[in-house]
């Protein structure tokens, strides 16, 4: 009688254990996220799901093109393109992007620049200064259907959940993101 209760004590011991480990995990180094809205296609679709790292930019800086999550009001939270980092001069002119008076490629949204038929893809845009100290802004990749900064303004760092690391759903998508 003593060994099966010792056994089902142990039981629930490990099951404890790993319940509150996942829930440390959860609440400090990984969330998923689940994509809602078409404001990222072609490169992110309604309902894919992500693996969100929370701890990285505790001990990094976002950077260019990173993809990331964050909170665009008290209840919702959006994925966006990292475009500009803090001093950065931003704009648009003729579907090319330009910061601080360079233009700088986007490949991954040269093949929809390329078909889009309705004028430009990415309208003409300045931001009016430079991109404030412990802010970011960000881009849809879904240019002309995306509530981003051009919009919501500059991004604080203290909004951003974290950087978008791997899909899992769907799982024929599945993989590490760039």
């Amino acid at each position: 009688m003593e060994t099966k209760t010792t056994n089902w004590l142990d039981w629930l011991k490990t099951l404890v254990i790993a319940l509150v480990l996942a829930i440390l995990i959860r609440m400090f180094l990984f969330t998923s996220y689940e994509v809602q809205g078409e404001s990222m296609m072609p490169n992110v679709y309604d309902g894919e799901r992500f693996l969100v790292n929370k701890i990285g930019y505790d001990f990094n800086e976002p950077n260019r093109f990173d993809l990331i999550v964050f909170h665009a009001s008290e209840t919702e939270d959006y994925i966006k393109r990292v475009i500009g980092l803090p001093g950065d001069i931003i704009y648009y002119q003729d579907d090319v992007l330009y910061i601080n008076n360079e233009p700088v490629p986007e490949p991954f949204l040269q093949s929809k620049v390329e078909e889009y038929e309705w004028g430009p893809y990415t309208n003409d845009f300045a931001v009016p200064e430079p991109i404030p100290a412990g802010h970011i802004y960000v881009l849809g990749d879904n240019r002309p259907n995306s509530l981003d900064s051009r919009r919501l303004g500059p991004i604080s760092n203290d909004q951003i959940v974290g950087k978008v690391d791997l899909r899992f759903w769907p799982l024929k998508e599945a993989g590490l993101m760039k």
